[in-house]
């Protein structure tokens, strides 16, 4: 054991075992590196703790009630759960250890308002956020993905945390992916096929609905850019500009919020959205501001900037914008283009004009010429804007989840692949996967043998994800013979393998490995339930 004193802050250093052979003497280490001095703080440096007992517990308990302050750092994972299991991580600061990773020499490709993405390897990237105590940022982040995950839209999840300097790291799996302005960087060609891709997933986006109070509402934080804006405006543009976003109609469905082409991936011939800590809900106007401000905005008084943030031309970035917008409203009517995009500019350059300012903006002079231009602008668009609403017809495709299949045996194959689509659709771990799976097929094979027996007849499997908890509810009907197979009575798993009765293992094991399995008998039909938590 090591000690060191910052001013009066003592940092202890715990090293290999703390148990119950040793806990004394550690705890008389520490009573002597405190003899002659008070600290106002004391950190306890897990780094080298392998084990502790509960013997090691009690030394730091005692400990922590003469310093109320105590907190310990770089914790081990598996030391971590025994202070989190003992509920020592409710009583004091416990920080896990974070594995360190450098981006010396790694190439940047995305940056967004929270923070910057460089690839690691060929397999991983890293996010670094800005804010040096990011965790929550991170965790933030992880929710919503996982949201974003089972409402359909295909996005990378973070496996891991890591430490980047002075600052946290979020690490995500993306073998060999591309983004979509180092496509448009190098491969020309390909700038249609990257408009359509970009629609096709921001239109997916648009169409989906969040139930509520999972994301934050776009409208509000528009709102208080507008407010904002009160002070840097004349009268008159300014109450224009707070009554135009004011009128905005609420909307339920799913924004990103930083949606550009680095933020998009392309792996395996799928396209992923990234990035995610942006997102929230709130009409698509919202979300063609900053879309502008991507590839123009930020870009109008120096064409070559856009080059060291998104690789590519502001020319390349004209004409991708236009294409977008032409593609995303489905039309080539350049009036209505135009008149849509002039609707995401008010947007966009009351978010780069506040954003500005606070950056101190009206001290440089550049800056100070870049805010001039944008107001000047801004105020010429409000005079001739009367809504922020424009036609907009992104009605969600209904998907389908129920297969009407014939209840044979052979179709087995059929009934997991459709399964399985939807589990991997939402992200459902190996582990329960595998369990639905068992389920499923003890089930859709009973259905087969006894429910029509002699004869044969259809089987419908539906697929559901609900939220609030987040479960996948996968139910069974066939007009078949009423049967509730939850009437059979458990096997006794303590019998010997000769002292067991042969059949009801099967039901028994979807009875355990599912949070919830229902039956009814309604208008003819058997309806079998399962429900699993993710």
């Amino acid at each position: 054991m090591n000690t060191s004193w910052d001013n009066e802050k003592l940092t202890i250093e715990l090293e290999g075992r703390i148990d119950s052979g040793n806990a004394a003497a550690i705890e008389g280490e520490i009573a002597d590196a405190m003899k002659d001095k008070d600290p106002s703080a004391i950190v306890l440096d897990a780094e080298g703790l392998d084990y502790i007992s509960s013997a090691g517990l009690r030394v730091i308990l005692r400990l922590r009630k003469k310093h109320p302050d105590l907190s310990i750092i770089n914790v081990k994972s598996d030391v971590f759960e025994v202070f989190e299991m003992t509920g020592f991580t409710e009583m004091m600061k416990v920080e896990k250890a974070y594995r360190k990773v450098s981006v010396e020499g790694c190439e940047e490709i995305g940056r967004g308002a929270n923070g910057s993405i460089f690839r690691i390897d060929k397999d991983n990237v890293v996010k670094i956020y800005n804010n040096p105590d990011a965790l929550g940022e991170i965790q933030h982040e992880r929710e919503v993905a996982r949201l974003a995950l089972i409402l359909g839209i295909p996005t990378a999840i973070s496996y891991d945390v890591v430490k980047v300097g002075d600052s946290y790291g979020s690490v995500f799996e993306l073998l060999n992916a591309k983004s979509f302005s180092r496509i448009l960087a190098n491969e020309p060609d390909k700038l249609d096929w990257c408009v359509d891709e970009y629609v096709e997933m921001l239109k997916r986006i648009h169409s989906t609905e969040v139930p509520e109070g999972k994301l934050p509402d776009m409208k509000e934080t528009v709102l208080s850019w507008a407010e904002f804006m009160q002070d840097y405006l004349p009268e008159k543009s300014g109450k224009k500009l707070l009554s135009l976003v004011e009128s905005v109609p609420h909307d339920d469905h799913m924004i990103h919020g930083d949606y550009h082409t680095k933020n998009l991936e392309l792996q395996d011939d799928e396209v992923l959205l990234i990035d995610m800590d942006t997102l929230a809900v709130g009409h698509p106007v919202f979300e063609l501001g900053s879309m502008f401000n991507a590839y123009r905005g930020f870009f109008e008084l120096d064409h070559d900037a856009i080059e060291s943030f998104q690789g590519f031309s502001y020319e390349t970035a004209e004409k991708f914008w236009y294409k977008t917008l032409a593609k995303y409203l489905g039309t080539d009517d350049e009036n209505v283009i135009r008149s849509v995009e002039d609707k995401a500019r008010i947007i966009g350059y009351t978010r780069l004009i506040r954003r500005s300012i606070r950056r101190g903006g009206l001290e440089d002079e550049a800056r100070k010429a870049e805010i001039d231009h944008w107001t000047k602008e801004l105020i010429e668009l409000l005079d001739k804007t009367d809504t922020l609403e424009f036609e907009n017809d992104l009605k969600p495709e209904k998907k389908n989840r129920d297969l009407d299949i014939e209840a044979i045996e052979d179709n087995l194959d059929t009934v997991m692949a459709f399964v399985d689509e939807n589990l991997e659709a939402v992200g459902c771990s190996m582990k329960s996967q595998m369990q639905i799976d068992i389920a499923v097929e003890e089930i859709f094979v009973n259905i087969c043998k006894y429910a029509y027996h002699p004869d044969k007849g259809r089987a419908v499997v539906r697929v559901e994800v609900l939220d609030d908890p987040v479960q996948v509810k996968i139910t069974f009907i066939d007009h078949g013979k009423p049967y509730d197979p939850l009437l059979k009575d458990d096997p006794d798993v303590t019998l010997s393998a000769d002292e067991r009765q042969i059949g009801g293992l099967g039901i028994f094991m979807v009875k355990q490995t599912m949070d919830a399995v229902e039956y009814q008998y309604k208008d003819g039909s058997n309806i079998l339930t399962l429900v699993k938590n993710l």
